[in-house]
């Protein structure tokens, strides 16, 4: 395992840092004054808009899809450093390089899974930053943890499926440029095989029958850089039968696929989420006092920051390593590594940034310095893409299969 960068990662890392410290990280109390005057939350203000046309400029655009025909054609492990230093301000650099999330995914399963006509119509639109879009898959009656638990139906009736179900925390929805959501449903809920009952359809987000009911909060936050979350419903929404994804059955395994390659981005942001705090943590610690001398001459300050470094190196050594194991023996090959950096990344960020958050007293749950809204979209990440427990489960049975 080589995890030394090559040339285009180091070219590509260069650009993207000048790119942060230039315009990215000033932008953020530009960004914050500037969305108080929206008549939506969810609404880009003007700098993001400004930001993404220099991010397209300058080529940092699309960097995380592996086919070069649609982005930038890196391999997981030339990507990892970059969305480690998106990751450093992840309300804005992700969505001006348009490498935000739900987004990635949905133009991921699209390049993978979806047919010309569909490419055509939604996946260039989105590759292009014209439109934005959602995927609808968790829901509020059942246990989505089991995704197998899922009850949305897609019936097919002659040319058409007929949509019906309740969705929730659908991410992008509440964006108005979301055009179009990726639905996962039941299309043969008493088949014999749990996993090949659900299926994918493209839902234009304007179709009769499509409501979106409220945009549901996240530790009291809107996440309007990621165009919200929102609880939809699907009252007999009506599309053709063409904007099945894949085949009928598929459903569960174009999930899988999508989010094997969505848990090394998540991973990698959030180092870079911890990198922001380290930096943060130092910052105050040299710059206040405290009983008669500087916060960095506190020892538990110092032990502080000595762990959240040890812990930051350990995590990317990890997350490198899966990524390199997703480029070499794909993703059911790196299952193992996948769903330790899930388990592993997360809580580690979140204690950090919570060491961070303690260290700024009051202004750390202010609106004034990042920690808050940082720590609150760490947190989430150890539900979001399956629940720590899920893949600890998964991970331990895998490893006590060897004794068996």
């Amino acid at each position: 395992m080589d995890f030394a960068f090559d040339a285009r990662t180091e070219e590509l890392r260069a650009k993207l840092l000048a790119f942060m410290d230039e315009y990215v990280y000033p932008a953020e109390a530009v960004a914050h004054e500037q969305r108080a005057g929206l008549d939506s939350p969810w609404r880009n203000v003007p700098v993001v808009e400004e930001l993404k046309a220099e991010a397209r400029r300058q080529g940092l655009w699309n960097l995380f899809l592996p086919d070069s025909e649609y982005g930038a054609g890196l391999t997981n492990l030339q990507y990892a450093p970059l969305a480690e230093i998106m990751g450093r301000s992840p309300q804005i650099a992700p969505t001006v390089t348009n490498c935000a999330a739900p987004d990635t995914g949905n133009m991921e399963v699209l390049a993978q899974f979806g047919d010309e006509a569909q490419k055509k119509q939604w996946l260039q639109p989105l590759l292009a930053g014209e439109i934005r879009s959602a995927f609808a898959m968790t829901e509020p009656e059942v246990a989505s943890s089991d995704a197998t638990n899922i009850t949305t139906r897609i019936e097919r009736d002659g040319d058409e499926y007929v949509i019906t179900g309740r969705k929730w925390y659908i991410s992008g929805a509440m964006h108005p440029d979301c055009a179009v959501f990726i639905v996962m449903g039941k299309t043969d809920p008493d088949g014999a095989d749990i996993r090949r009952q659900q299926s994918m359809v493209l839902v234009p987000r304007d179709t009769p029958g499509v409501t979106i009911e409220r945009a549901m909060q996240v530790f009291g936050y809107e996440d309007h850089y990621h165009g919200g979350h929102a609880e939809v419903v699907f009252d007999h929404a009506r599309v053709p039968v063409s904007n099945l994804i894949g085949e009928e059955g598929g459903g569960f395994a174009i999930a899988q696929a999508r989010l094997g390659p969505g848990r090394i981005h998540h991973c990698m942001r959030l180092i870079g989420m911890a990198e922001r705090a380290v930096e943060l943590m130092c910052r105050r610690a040299v710059s206040r006092d405290a009983f008669g001398k500087a916060l960095a001459q506190q020892g538990v300050v110092q032990n502080w920051i000595a762990d959240a470094r040890v812990a930051v190196e350990q995590l990317r050594l990890l997350v490198l390593k899966t990524a390199w194991m997703m480029d070499t023996v794909g993703n059911r090959g790196a299952h193992t590594e996948i769903q330790a950096i899930k388990i592993a990344t997360p809580r580690t960020v979140v204690s950090i940034l919570d060491r961070a958050i303690q260290l700024y007293g009051a202004g750390g749950v202010s609106q004034d310095f990042p920690l808050a809204e940082l720590y609150a979209g760490a947190r989430t990440l150890m539900i979001a893409d399956g629940p720590d427990e899920v893949h600890q489960r998964s991970l331990a049975r895998r490893e006590l299969k060897k004794y068996l």
